[in-house]
């Protein structure tokens, strides 16, 4: 399996973290997915086939994919020589761009042309004419400008999320007097335009942070715990659990390469 990166255009950068290809090769895989704090757009660039299963639901990928914010593991199967293009947008920015509530893509696979039937079939042919991976990318990038200069939305609305979702140090009860709103309100705001509520958000930012020392660290599990803001050993077990399926030391385990 591979993976190459591409960066958005300036203007684009603000909301875009990141264009990626994920390639299969000459083999199929089954992969699990875990939940990242981020909601993406991929496009299938390859004859292949993807079939991703969310909460026991088999789902078929279309040409055009919205992945929404997920909330459990989840799992993807590809076949052979699959090939998929995916812009991975900043949490606070996926409602920008598509005319629906991103918690209606949470934990969730939906087809873009149930959202905007004519502009995905547009853009799926138009990439597809392309040759080169690099002008594959340069067409979604400047799709996705089109439809921040047609779409983008109030922008102090937009910047509330942006503080909000940035980090784990800026709390609702601060943003909501900073601009002079409810705690309720911006609950509400978080959960329309980043797709769960801030309490989920930053458990999944916790638990990405978590998962990073788990995979790379020689430290302790108990240590991994107080360094991610854990009351204790037994509150991170139950959260890694609870987003992978599997308590830290079993996903160790499950990381060693067997003979």
């Amino acid at each position: 399996m591979n993976f190459q990166q591409f960066p958005p255009s300036p203007l684009l950068q603000p909301y875009i973290k990141c264009y990626w290809i994920f390639a299969t090769g000459q083999e199929g895989i089954t992969e699990t997915i875990y939940p990242s704090g981020y909601l993406e757009l991929a496009i299938n660039i390859s004859a292949g086939n993807v079939v991703t299963i969310l909460n026991d639901r088999h789902i078929k990928m279309p040409p055009v994919e919205v992945l929404g914010h997920l909330t459990a593991p989840g799992k993807i199967t590809a076949s052979k020589s699959t090939t998929l293009l995916i812009a991975r947008f900043h949490p606070h920015a996926s409602a920008i761009f598509f005319p629906a509530q991103a918690s209606e893509f949470t934990n969730d696979s939906i087809d873009l042309k149930d959202l905007i039937k004519q502009d995905a079939e547009e853009l799926f042919e138009r990439i597809m004419e392309q040759e080169t991976l690099e002008q594959k990318v340069a067409v979604l990038d400047r799709f996705l400008v089109n439809k921040l200069k047609g779409l983008i939305k109030d922008q102090q609305r937009l910047e509330l999320v942006r503080h909000l979702s940035a980090g784990d140090t800026v709390s609702v009860e601060k943003l909501a007097q900073r601009f002079g709103v409810s705690e309720r309100y911006v609950q509400k705001l978080f959960l329309d335009y980043v797709g769960v509520t801030p309490k989920s958000f930053f458990n999944i930012q916790r638990f990405n942070k978590s998962l990073q020392l788990v995979r790379t660290s020689t430290v302790s599990l108990t240590s991994i715990a107080y360094e991610c803001g854990y009351f204790d050993q037994a509150h991170f077990i139950k959260e890694f659990r609870n987003f992978t399926g599997l308590t830290p030391s079993q996903y160790q385990q499950s990381l060693v390469v067997k003979p």
